[in-house]
């Protein structure tokens, strides 16, 4: 055997090894791993976000920010957060600024030591298509109605395990906040349906936190909790719950009819509760970011100690980062920028 054919071994041992990673492991090659988020603090799992397509002309498509289980991700079930709204980003909200792994500060990503990718592989979906990064081909003028978000989500669920092959028959469990008491529950009975012909989705159970369920009941709570805070006068109360409550304010507003009574009524009442108040905390801080243009960098052990008011606007100011988005594989489509809601 000549020198040259001996010098060669090493190296197709070296590429055999690596083919044999490869495959034993598809997510250290997927195309839609992140390699580093701008800012971010050396961590020990992995990252991926990209798009899955609901059509195969690639006209509508949802994006997805996927982390795995800080530890053992092969032994951690497999959690669905949606976001509510309805139209609110489970990137921005769920995954950035409640229980995902990081929260924005400044330039900077810091550690959230109440991420629940300490105990489970975190799946956030921005749904339906027109919300964050998610687009349709005719984005601007989308029209979506809870069907069509629940068969979209099924589609998604469907399109993404064959990304990700191996979670695929993993334990699941689908949670989420607010307008996702009305997608979680919907999304779970396409999904018990869809089982009955083809077991696909090991589906274990659903939690929903501070969900709209009742539309009438849960709407109008709003104007005891603001009057009971001490957020609205008496006869600012006595208004909000006879001449204009807030459920039927707020159907008037999603068919774009909102009447001169409920116009004035609600006028008064923002008067009076303030944009800066945090309506679902009203005990936190006021963020004044948007009145100093700028807010304040904290420190991380300040982070675990307090509630950031100002991490909407920080949100908001990271992933409309050009680096950031480049980062995460997404785009912006039919739309000028990145925001938490889309109405």
């Amino acid at each position: 055997m000549d020198s040259l054919t001996w010098k060669t071994i090493p190296m197709v041992s070296v590429v055999f090894q690596l083919c044999f990673l490869l495959k034993a492991h598809p997510s250290l090659s997927h195309p839609d791993k992140i390699i580093q988020l701008p800012g971010q603090p050396q961590v020990g799992f992995q990252q991926f976000s990209g798009y899955v397509s609901l059509d195969d002309k690639k006209q509508r498509a949802l994006f997805y920010y996927f982390v795995e289980a800080e530890s053992d991700p092969a032994s951690k079930p497999l959690v669905l957060w949606l976001n509510g709204g309805p139209g609110c980003s489970s990137l921005g909200v769920g995954a950035f600024s409640e229980n995902g792994p990081f929260r924005p500060n400044g330039e900077f990503l810091l550690r959230n030591e109440y991420s629940w990718n300490r105990e489970a592989n975190m799946l956030y979906l921005e749904t339906p298509v027109g919300v964050g990064f998610s687009f349709s081909s005719d984005t601007p003028n989308v029209t979506v109605d809870d069907k069509i978000t629940a068969r979209d989500n099924l589609a998604f669920l469907q399109r993404w395990f064959l990304k990700f092959p191996q979670y695929k028959h993993r334990d699941l469990f689908i949670t989420g906040e607010s307008y996702a008491g009305h997608y979680v529950p919907q999304l779970a009975e396409l999904m018990i349906q869809f089982n009955k012909k083809e077991k696909l989705f090991n589906l274990k159970g659903i939690a929903l936190g501070n969900p709209l369920l009742e539309f009438a009941t849960d709407f109008n709570s709003r104007a005891e909790y603001f009057w009971s805070h001490g957020l609205i006068s008496d006869s600012t109360y006595r208004l909000f719950t006879s001449a204009c409550n807030y459920s039927r304010y707020v159907s008037e507003y999603y068919r774009d009819s909102v009447s001169s009574v409920c116009s004035r009524v609600m006028a008064q009442v923002s008067r009076e509760t303030s944009k800066f108040v945090d309506k679902y905390d009203v005990t936190l801080d006021v963020c004044l970011s948007s009145v100093l243009s700028q807010s304040k960098v904290i420190s991380p052990q300040q982070v675990a100690e307090t509630i950031d008011v100002c991490i909407d606007d920080k949100t908001v100011n990271y992933l409309n980062r050009k680096d950031v988005q480049t980062a995460l594989h997404a785009r912006l489509v039919g739309v000028r920028s990145w925001t938490v809601c889309n109405e």
